[in-house]
């Protein structure tokens, strides 16, 4: 019986490459993977997965008006179903995926962000939370050697960000995976300074 898994971490936690690793498994096996990413990561080129340890892939890019059940009938064959960057998936997308394992039996893998920048839910991921299967956290650790849960985002000069858009794209120029802890204490020193 297929499953609907929910595979979450902070940012540099490596849920690109253990997508990717999984889809390389898959297809060892003599599997077919349908490798999807949501069209607001383009980051790496619109149709591209790219981990910071150099695998890359090309995925079908689903828009926010597609309908990846629908979509999934263009496919043939598919045996399993693995997305990156899940978060960014709409609720309504994530209920087409879990009704894809429901209906036709097909496993599907989303591996994403848990929360954005001020440890807000994204959507997607408030969703996969409440209809998953199966949720599984991808550790990192923070500066200090704590685990990680926060993805402060940062400015230019290291500074800690606490406005702006739920979604910016960057990397390591960007965003620090940090403890709650570390993260709360940096922005009560900024804020007294």
């Amino acid at each position: 019986m297929a499953k609907l898994y929910f595979k979450y971490g902070a940012m540099g936690s490596s849920k690109s490459a253990n997508a990717l690793i999984t889809k390389f498994n898959y297809e060892e096996r003599g599997m077919k993977v349908w490798l999807i990413k949501p069209s607001t990561d383009d980051r790496d080129g619109a149709s591209h997965i790219r981990s910071r340890i150099g695998l890359d892939a090309v995925a079908d890019v689903i828009y926010p008006n597609d309908d990846i059940s629908e979509l999934l009938r263009s496919q043939t064959d598919v045996d399993v179903i693995i997305s990156d960057e899940c978060q960014f998936f709409s609720p309504e997308h994530i209920d087409q995926l879990r009704d894809i394992v429901n209906l036709d039996d097909i496993p599907v893998l989303c591996f994403g962000l848990r929360t954005d920048f001020l440890t807000h839910l994204f959507p997607g991921s408030k969703r996969l939370f409440e209809v998953a299967d199966s949720i599984t956290e991808i550790k990192t650790i923070c500066a200090c050697g704590a685990k990680a849960i926060v993805n402060a985002r940062i400015d230019s000069d290291g500074k800690i960000i606490t406005e702006g858009e739920q979604v910016l794209l960057g990397g390591n120029d960007s965003y620090i995976a940090m403890c709650h802890k570390c993260w709360s204490d940096v922005i009560r020193k900024q804020n007294n300074k």
